[in-house]
């Protein structure tokens, strides 16, 4: 492998990853990317391996003995110092971030995502060791143009809805409507990170994704998750189009969401990763502003890809509408608009999504009609008990 250099232009040093999470969608193409193109080797921690199983084994793989995975719930596992202070850098993955489990589950939510998170960022800040926390858009709560008449021309000003890492407000609903416990969990956890910065010296990056989408991302319930629960928006498109179900628009689907490939998404990570003196002190919106639509038409555009995907006709009624109260209990509430700005992220690092939107579902949806057949191949092939 040739030597890899920096944006400036300086060889960069093979290091040693401690990945927190690495067994989930953001953290299995991590791991690949990783192990793939670069020389670094990681330590990866998760409850489970599922997803990275096929980076593990057979020991013949051309990256054996880079990869190390550590079974580990970082809730209660004394090894958790020992790994990071192995590491050069450790990354965090883990969290809930499943919007069902915020009203219904918002103690889990905010254990997972400020309590759980405290050891790490302390450890590496006593240790003197980087860290790139994930974050989360959710941080930005509802944007100002939200709280502007409905009639206002001013909702057409970018600067009311365009989301700024170094001055966007973080506007939340009150504390009764606990959807959001998790974005107050991830806010607050950002600021202990910033402040270990500023008081102590911790050498950090902060991440918040717009929306990654991919092969392998949340579940389709029952086949590669839990039967029980609910995924994110795109997940339940997924699973509803894989069943031959309507599409179910909460709220009639008008809030509005931006969506990045994750492969796109990798590549920035990766640019964070190997230029630490352009990354380090800043917190980075990774998204891709030329993909938004409204849910609806999310929806619309997965019927399309998943006709042409799968060779199905669309259902007659391909939509139906319920309310948020119906499909995520008491307390749920919504942004209306997530729109990231790329202006720091491209001066840091010059990254710019590519993939279309239309591309991103292609190859999503692909994977996932590929998957549930097998799934279904597999249940139809078990022995019937007699």
């Amino acid at each position: 492998m040739t030597a890899r250099m920096d944006l400036d232009g300086r060889p960069i040093k093979p290091l040693t990853i401690c990945m927190i999470g690495a067994g989930g969608f953001i953290g299995s193409h991590l791991c690949e990317k990783l192990m793939a193109d670069t020389p670094h080797k990681v330590l990866a921690l998760d409850v489970y391996n599922d997803k990275i199983k096929h980076l593990l084994e057979p020991d013949s793989l051309p990256w054996a003995g880079r990869i190390q995975f550590h079974r580990i719930n970082i809730k209660q596992d004394s090894r958790l110092e020992g790994l990071i202070k192995m590491a050069d850098l450790t990354i965090n993955l883990a969290a809930i971030c499943t919007p069902a489990d915020y009203n219904t589950r918002p103690l889990d939510t905010i254990y997972s995502n400020f309590i759980d998170a405290l050891p790490v960022v302390k450890y590496c800040s006593e240790n003197s060791k980087r860290l790139i926390h994930f974050s989360t858009c959710e941080v930005y709560g509802k944007t100002i143009g939200s709280f502007l008449p409905k009639d206002s021309p001013l909702r057409k000003d970018p600067a009311y809805y365009v989301l700024k890492e170094d001055t966007s407000p973080c506007i939340f609903g009150s504390i009764e409507k606990q959807r959001w416990s998790y974005a107050c969990a991830k806010q607050l956890i950002e600021r202990l990170i910033y402040a270990e910065g500023a008081e102590n010296g911790l050498e950090f990056t902060i991440v918040r994704p717009f929306n990654w989408i991919g092969p392998r991302m949340d579940f389709i319930p029952g086949i590669d998750g839990p039967s029980e629960g609910v995924p994110r928006v795109l997940a339940c498109f997924s699973n509803n189009l894989l069943r031959r179900e309507p599409l179910k628009l909460v709220d009639g689907g008008q809030s509005q969401r931006t969506f990045v490939y994750i492969k796109d998404a990798i590549e920035a990570v990766l640019l964070m990763i190997e230029n630490p003196d352009r990354a380090n002190g800043h917190i980075f919106n990774v998204g891709n502003p030329n993909n938004e639509v409204t849910v609806r038409q999310l929806a619309e555009i997965m019927t399309q890809v998943y006709t042409k995907v799968s060779g199905e006709p669309a259902l007659e009624v391909p939509t139906i509408d319920v309310s948020s109260k119906q499909f995520y209990g008491e307390g749920y509430d919504d942004s209306d608009k997530r729109i990231p700005d790329m202006t720091i992220i491209n001066k840091q690092l010059g990254w710019n999504p590519k993939t279309s939107l239309w591309d991103l579902l292609d190859s999503t949806l692909t994977y996932q009609h590929r998957t549930y057949a097998d799934a279904v191949k597999k249940s139809m092939a078990k022995p019937t008990a007699s």
